[in-house]
């Protein structure tokens, strides 16, 4: 286990669509603190594994390919709605893992425990000893489990679903409300499902519901459990 300090990192997890991303980057920007979402790491590996042809349930392929991988996580070069470049090879694939292609088959390329080892001290060492908000599914429970604050963001399937849909449709990705609804499904099976690092709440996360609710409303409560939560623990985080 990493001995890194994780006092300042703010986790934030929860199932797909369920307000993560937004949130996290307003977040980060209020606090001043450096924003990383893990799931970028999964679907660049999701999209160099479809590209060089290994199965997403080929895990030992993807693990041999995983470790070979160079990915980046970087600040947004371009202001095309990005919230930071995501560089796989040195290549900008940051909409390119954002396809709906991509998100059917992350959750089982992900569900692989050799691919998630491979990529654990990667983002262990990144969230060492700064403020950083972590985006993902399991940075509470297993990535940073001493993480200052943890949050689990939730929301109904059928609003996860429209915004989902909204999100593709911006980006001129054509789809539907009844496949973006199956799709979140199938991945929500898949990620509390795996035996390795299941979708859950942390013991000590909060839990914040996002559905109806301004997302401006969302982040001042997580930024207020966070300052409550440095405080508690001597770290500077005002």
């Amino acid at each position: 286990m990493s001995q890194l300090d994780h006092r300042q990192v703010i986790a934030i997890d929860g199932p797909a669509a369920a307000g993560k991303s937004t949130v996290a980057r307003l977040l980060a920007d209020r606090i001043g603190a450096m924003l990383f979402d893990t799931g970028a790491l999964y679907r660049a590996v999701t999209l160099a594994a479809a590209r060089a042809g290994i199965s997403p349930g080929d895990g030992q392929a993807l693990a041999d390919l995983t470790r070979r991988l160079r990915i980046e996580i970087a600040q947004a070069s371009i202001a095309d709605g990005r919230q930071v470049d995501v560089l796989l090879d040195g290549e900008d694939v940051t909409w390119a893992i954002r396809t709906a292609d991509i998100d059917v088959r992350v959750s089982e390329v992900s569900a692989h425990p050799a691919v998630r080892e491979a990529l654990l001290d990667a983002q262990r060492n990144i969230a060492g000893g700064t403020r950083v908000v972590m985006v993902g599914r399991d940075i509470g429970t297993v990535v940073i489990p001493q993480a200052g604050a943890k949050i689990y963001l939730k929301a109904s399937a059928a609003e996860r679903a429209r915004r989902r849909l909204a999100e593709l449709q911006g980006r001129g990705v054509e789809s539907t409300y009844g496949r973006v609804l199956d799709d979140l499904n199938a991945r929500d099976a898949w990620d509390s499902g795996r035996e390795t690092a299941p979708l859950a709440v942390a013991d000590d996360a909060i839990v914040v519901d996002t559905d109806n609710r301004p997302v401006e409303e969302i982040v001042g409560e997580i930024q207020r459990i966070a300052q409550t939560a440095w405080r508690q623990a001597g770290v500077a985080g005002e």
